[in-house]
C-alpha cells in the first residue's frame, strides 16, 4: 500500500512537461492537452497572416506600374526594397522575442502592428480624399495616397518582422526535445506548419488575386483585413492550451563572450584532453536549456573554455574570461552558418523575381481558360504553391519513410542536401525563364502589334533568430536583386542591349541568363562549403521518473 501511495506521489513524465515550458498560468503543462491541439492553432494563425501577405505582395508590382504609373525598373526595385526590409525586418524581431518580449507577446503586439498597416491601406482605396483619383484610369496618382499606401505598406513589414520569426519558433516550443514521440511530432509539424503555409500562398495568389483584378483594390483589402483580424481572433482562442517559456536575455551576450574570452586567451596552451574544457554538469544546467557536444573544428575558440584559475571556483570566474563548451559549440555553429548564407544569396536572388518580372512577364501571356475566363497575372504564382503543396505531402507521407530506412536519418535526407537539390532547381528555373521569354520575344518580333502573346507557359534560445536568419537570405537577395537591376541598367545603358521603360523591348532572357549562370557557379561553391559544415550535436538525455521528481519545483496543475 505504502508503495502505490509512492507511485502517485511521484511526478510522471508521460502525463506532465517538465522541459522548463509552463502554461499560460505558469504551470508546469499537462501534455495530453497541449503539443499538437495547441499548434493547431499555430498553423491555423499562419495560414492566415500569409493569404493576407501574398494577397498583397504578388500583385504589387501590377499596381505601381498600372496605378502609379512606375515604370518597369523603378517598380521592380521598389518591390525588391519592399520585400528586402520585410524579410530582414525579422533580425530584429526575432531578437526581441528570444531576449525580452518572449514569442508569444511578440507575435500579438506584431499582429497589431500587422492589421494596422492593412487598416491604413484599406482606407488608402476606400475613402474618397485619400484614392489615387477620384475616379477612371489615374493619370498622376494624388501625393497623400502614394504617402498613405508606403506608409501601410512598411508598417506591415515591421509586423511581419516579428510575426514571422516569433510564431514559427512558438510553433516549436510546443513540442519537448526530450521526448521522443514529440520530437517526432515536431518534424511532422514543420511539414504541416508548410503545408497551411502554402494553402495561404495558394487561395492569396488566386481569389484575392481575382478579386482585386475583377472586382477592385478596396474590396480585396477589406478582406485581407477581416483575414487577418481572425488570425489575431484565433490565436489568442489558443492561449489555454499553449506552452510557454520564459525570454533568455540577449543571445547575442554569450557570443560575444565567447570571442572576447577566446582573444583574451589566445596565447594559452590547448590541454591535452577535450574533456579538460569548462563545462557546467548536467544537474547544475538551467532546466530547458541542452549541452553541446565538443567538435574539432574552429579549435582557436575553445580556448575560451579553458580555465585560468583552478584555485577558485569556475562559476564565480568573470563570463567575460570563461565561456562554457556549450557556449563555444553555438558560436562555432554561427560561424559555420555564414558562408552557407552567402552561398544561398543567389538562390534568393532568383526567387526574388518570381515576384517581380515574372509577373510582369505573365501579363503579356495567353492566360485565358475559357471564354470568360482569364487567370489573372499574379495567379501565375499559384503554379509553384500547387507544386508546393503537394510534394510536401508526398515527402512527409512517401519519401520520408522510403529514406528514413536507406540513410538513417530522421528526416530522410539531411537539410544541406535539400538546400542543394533546390538549388539545381533554381538553375533549371532561371534556363526555363530565358528560354520562355526569348520564345516569346520572338513571337513580339514577328508581330510588334500584339501587346498580349499567344503562348503558354509551364514553368534554443536563438530559435526565434535562426528562423530570422533564414529568413534574411530573402531580404538580402532581394537588395541584392536590385543591385543587379541598376547594375545591368548601367552597363547596357549606352548599348541599348536592356531597355526597361518598354516590356517588349527589354531582353529579360539576358537577364535571366545571367542569373543561370551566377547560381550554377555558386552551386559548386555551397557543395564544397556545405560538405564542411557540422551540424548542432545534442547530449540526448533520457528522463527518468526520478529526474522529474527533482526538477518538478514549478507548480502542477490541480
Amino acid at each position: 500500500m505504502e508503495m502505490d501511495q509512492n507511485k502517485i506521489q511521484q511526478p510522471d513524465c508521460e502525463k506532465w512537461v517538465y522541459d522548463s515550458s509552463v502554461d499560460y498560468k505558469g504551470r508546469v503543462p499537462l501534455r495530453a492537452s497541449t503539443a499538437w491541439k495547441a499548434a493547431l492553432f499555430i498553423i491555423a494563425t499562419e495560414f492566415s497572416e500569409r493569404l493576407s501577405y501574398f494577397g498583397l505582395a504578388v500583385n504589387l508590382i501590377i499596381y505601381l506600374t498600372k496605378v502609379l504609373h512606375q515604370d518597369l525598373k523603378t517598380a521592380a526595385k521598389g518591390v525588391n526594397y519592399w520585400s528586402g526590409v520585410t524579410t530582414m525586418m525579422p533580425l530584429l524581431g526575432g531578437f526581441l522575442a528570444d531576449a525580452y518580449l518572449g514569442r508569444f507577446s511578440t507575435v500579438l503586439a506584431s499582429s497589431i502592428v500587422y492589421l494596422l498597416g492593412l487598416l491604413l491601406l484599406t482606407m488608402s482605396r476606400v475613402i474618397p480624399a485619400l484614392k489615387p483619383c477620384d475616379g477612371g484610369i489615374c493619370q498622376e496618382p494624388r501625393r497623400i495616397h502614394e504617402v498613405l499606401f508606403f506608409l501601410a505598406l512598411y508598417l506591415i513589414s515591421i509586423g511581419t518582422g516579428g510575426h514571422k520569426p516569433a510564431l514559427e519558433s512558438f510553433g516549436a516550443d510546443q513540442f519537448d526535445d526530450d521526448h521522443q514521440e514529440e520530437r517526432n511530432k515536431k518534424m511532422s509539424f514543420f511539414n504541416w506548419w508548410c503545408f497551411g503555409l502554402c494553402c495561404g500562398l495558394l487561395l492569396g495568389v488566386t481569389v484575392i488575386i481575382y478579386i482585386q483584378d475583377n472586382v477592385g483594390w478596396a474590396a480585396a483589402d477589406i478582406i485581407l483585413t477581416a483575414v487577418m483580424a481572425s488570425a489575431v481572433v484565433i490565436f489568442c482562442m489558443g492561449r489555454p492550451l499553449y506552452r510557454f517559456r520564459k525570454p533568455m536575455g540577449s543571445p547575442v551576450t554569450p557570443l560575444l563572450q565567447v570571442l572576447v574570452a577566446a582573444i583574451a586567451k589566445r596565447n594559452l596552451q590547448y590541454p591535452s584532453e577535450p574533456d579538460q574544457l569548462y563545462e557546467i554538469s548536467k544537474s547544475d544546467k538551467t532546466q530547458g536549456t541542452r549541452l553541446l557536444v565538443h567538435t574539432k573544428k574552429l579549435k582557436f575558440l575553445d580556448k575560451a573554455a579553458i580555465i585560468e584559475d583552478r584555485q577558485s571556483s569556475a562559476e564565480k570566474q568573470n563570463p567575460w574570461r570563461l565561456a562554457t563548451v556549450t557556449q563555444v559549440e553555438e558560436m562555432k555553429l554561427i560561424v559555420n552558418m555564414i558562408p552557407i548564407w552567402l552561398t544561398t544569396l543567389p538562390f534568393g536572388v532568383c526567387v526574388a523575381q518570381s515576384s517581380t518580372f515574372f509577373i510582369k512577364q505573365s501579363t503579356t501571356l495567353n492566360r485565358k481558360i475559357t471564354q470568360d475566363f482569364t487567370i489573372p497575372p499574379a495567379s501565375i504564382y499559384a503554379l509553384a504553391a500547387i507544386g508546393l503543396v503537394v510534394f510536401i505531402a508526398i515527402y512527409d507521407r512517401v519519401l520520408v519513410p522510403s529514406l528514413k530506412r536507406v540513410t538513417g536519418n530522421d528526416r530522410g535526407i539531411g537539410i544541406l542536401q535539400r538546400i542543394g537539390i533546390g538549388m539545381i532547381f533554381s538553375v533549371l528555373t532561371m534556363i526555363t525563364a530565358a528560354l520562355v521569354e526569348r520564345k516569346r520575344l520572338h513571337v513580339v518580333e514577328k508581330d510588334p502589334l500584339k501587346s498580349s502573346v499567344s503562348m503558354n507557359q509551364v514553368p534554443d534560445s536563438m530559435r526565434s533568430l535562426g528562423i530570422a536568419f533564414y529568413l534574411s537570405v530573402i531580404g538580402a537577395s532581394s537588395f541584392l536583386s536590385s543591385f543587379l537591376i541598376t547594375l545591368v541598367d548601367h552597363l547596357t545603358e549606352k548599348r541599348q542591349e536592356l531597355v526597361w521603360q518598354g516590356f517588349n523591348s527589354s531582353r529579360l532572357d539576358y537577364f535571366y541568363w545571367l542569373l543561370a549562370a551566377i547560381t550554377a557557379v555558386n552551386l559548386f561553391v555551397y557543395v564544397f562549403v556545405a560538405r564542411r559544415y557540422s551540424y548542432k550535436n545534442v547530449r540526448r538525455t533520457t528522463v527518468a521518473v526520478a529526474d522529474c521528481y527533482e526538477e518538478s519545483g514549478t507548480e502542477t496543475m490541480a
